[in-house]
Parts: structure tokens; sequence; C-alpha cells
């Protein structure tokens, strides 16, 4: 797909890119740090039917919310793919013995022979967690590996 770029002299950038449908959507980056979600008219590409305003802060939720899919929709079409091999989320559960512990303390793959792919906070993604990665409550760790792996690493987190 590719993604058309306008500098906006004095404003920021433009982004835009049509969808499978022929639908025009744009982003303007504000140097503020403001982003406008655009969606051009169906019949006149050039005009603008609806414009979102987004602070700096609601940008990043959108962001994390449309990475999220993404990551969820590559780990289903990778299970897909590779027989045999599981993905799950698996809660950082209150009394867990890993919270406000790294993900280096769990040794999570040389004991299991499973990845932690992800980590789930709130609407953070957090991606390729480094082994200095802290749990915390509530988080939501993205595993793969075998089944027996992958239930092994819930037992470990304390959620088996």
């Amino acid at each position: 797909m590719e993604v058309g770029e306008t500098r906006l002299p004095g404003i920021g950038l433009r982004h835009d890119f049509l969808t499978a449908k022929g639908r025009r959507v744009g982003v303007v980056s504000q140097r503020s740090g403001a982003r406008h979600v655009l969606l051009y008219d169906e019949d006149d590409p050039d005009a603008c039917a609806a414009s979102v305003e987004l602070s700096p802060e609601e940008s990043e939720v959108l962001a994390e919310l449309l990475g999220m899919a993404r990551i969820t929709e590559r780990f289903a079409r990778l299970r897909e793919q590779v027989e045999g091999l599981a993905t799950e989320g698996l809660p950082i559960r209150p009394g867990s013995p890993y919270v406000q512990r790294t993900l280096g303390d769990t040794a999570i793959r040389t004991r299991t022979g499973a990845s932690v792919v992800a980590v789930l906070r709130g609407e953070q993604v957090f991606a390729s967690p480094t082994p200095s990665f802290r749990f915390e409550v509530g988080d939501r760790v993205i595993v793969v590996g075998t089944d027996d792996a992958v239930h092994e690493v819930g037992a470990l987190l304390g959620v088996r």
C-alpha cells in the first residue's frame, strides 16, 4: 500500500492512502503534536468529508489500538500457518510471584521453550520486551510456543 506524504508549510505533514475500496483516508500531523484524521469525500477525493481532531494523547491511544489489533491479527495468521504453534495472552494477577519482577527473572524461554513476544498494559503495547521489562498486575503477557510450553508459562506466572 502506498502512503503519500505532503509537507504543509507552517503546519506539519499530511499522510494519506487509498483503502482497498478506493476511499481516501489521511492524517495531518501538526507540529504541536495534534493530529487530524481525515476521511475524504467519495465523489471528490480532494474534498474532506469528515475530520476528527485528536490530542497527542488521543493519537497515541488510537495508534496503540490499531497496533494492538495488528499484533493480534499477525499472531492469528501465524498460528494458522504453523501447525502445533500456540499463542495466548496470560494475565499477571495479584499474587503472581512475578509482580514487580522482570521478564529476565522468569527465565521463561529457558524453563519452558516458549517466547514472550509482547506485553499489553492497558492501552500500551510493549512489543519484544527486554529482560529488564518489569511486570505489573493487570499486564497481559503474549506468549508463543507449543501448547505444553504455553501451559507451563501459565503455571509459572501463577495463572493456572
